[in-house]
């Protein structure tokens, strides 16, 4: 009988880690529906901009911008890694963090002294474990990261590059592409250029040629007149664009972790139903055994007294 107990009592805590996991699992799809709405309306407004950033790039002749400006030998270098608050997301924290030991390891061998910032909690805790100390950390971030949160930071990258303190900005995140794919990549936010800038709006440039008549023009630069003039155009827009995409690195982390949280849980929610029926196997046969026991009992106790 102790041991039909036991197999009871392991059933009823594992009924009750479902629950938990049940629950999480719902939370994060609701998190994550969320979270793909404020992407995806991010996502049109940045690629506009970068789409306006490259058209001006390419039609203001020699006209540039500091954070254009391409720095070939970089010295010094800032990496920012953006993982979650908490665990439970299955390989996400994992996978940025791995992603960002191999740049820094990358950077270590070519010469290039990298200083690392970093948002969440469990990339703080694996840089100390690792012996790290980053300069900065950022714990504020969850899934509703807001702009007006991450303006400062941009503003403080903006100036260290413009002073000369750093060379290029890294950030290390998960890239958001679909529900389906989301990829750990370490990207090269500055200096930004023209043809960087380029390549993001590569596919909107060609789904427009896609919607357009044979008749009209198939992908040229746009041409601008440019009022006052195009260095004070680029002075505007070149910080704006940078902070867009710095937003939108955390915005992709977000519905990236809820996404890999709401496929964790729902894998432990399954688990825990295949355990609960191995758990209620085990105890039908463990009561059957103890049945047949006792009635074994009974008929050797009967057959004593005749």
């Amino acid at each position: 009988m102790a041991k039909a107990r036991a197999i009871v009592k392991r059933r009823k805590a594992v009924q009750n880690i479902k629950k938990i996991t049940r629950t999480m699992e719902l939370i994060a799809t609701a998190k994550f529906k969320k979270a793909l709405d404020r992407a995806t309306e991010a996502e049109a407004y940045t690629r506009k901009i970068a789409e306006l950033v490259a058209d001006l790039g390419a039609t203001a002749g020699d006209v540039s911008h500091p954070l254009l400006q391409d720095r070939p030998e970089p010295k010094k270098s800032l990496l920012l890694v953006l993982t979650s608050n908490r665990g439970l997301a299955g390989g996400y924290n994992g996978n940025v963090l791995r992603a960002a030991t191999r740049a820094l390891t990358d950077a270590n061998t070519d010469g290039i002294s990298v200083s690392t910032e970093v948002a969440g909690r469990r990339g703080i805790v694996f840089l100390k474990y690792r012996g790290l100390t980053p300069d900065a950390t950022y714990t504020q971030f969850e899934d509703k990261p807001q702009f007006d949160e991450v303006e400062p930071i941009a503003d403080k990258y903006i100036g260290m590059f413009l002073r000369g303190e750093i060379d290029r900005l890294d950030v290390a995140y998960t890239r958001f592409i679909n529900a389906a794919r989301q990829t750990a990549v370490v990207d090269t936010l500055l200096p930004m250029s023209v043809a960087q800038v380029g390549q993001v709006v590569e596919s909107v440039r060609h789904a427009k040629q896609a919607e357009m008549s044979k008749s009209t023009r198939k992908g040229e630069p746009v041409p601008y007149e440019f009022l006052p003039d195009a260095a004070s155009i680029l002075e505007e827009i070149v910080p704006v664009s940078f902070k867009v995409r710095l937003f939108k690195t955390f915005l992709d982390a977000a519905v990236s972790e809820q996404i890999s949280r709401m496929v964790a849980m729902r894998g432990a929610t399954e688990n825990a139903d295949e355990m609960i029926k191995a758990l209620s196997r085990l105890y039908n046969r463990a009561r059957q055994s103890q049945i047949t026991g006792e009635l074994a009992e009974i008929i050797g106790g009967a057959a004593a007294l005749e």
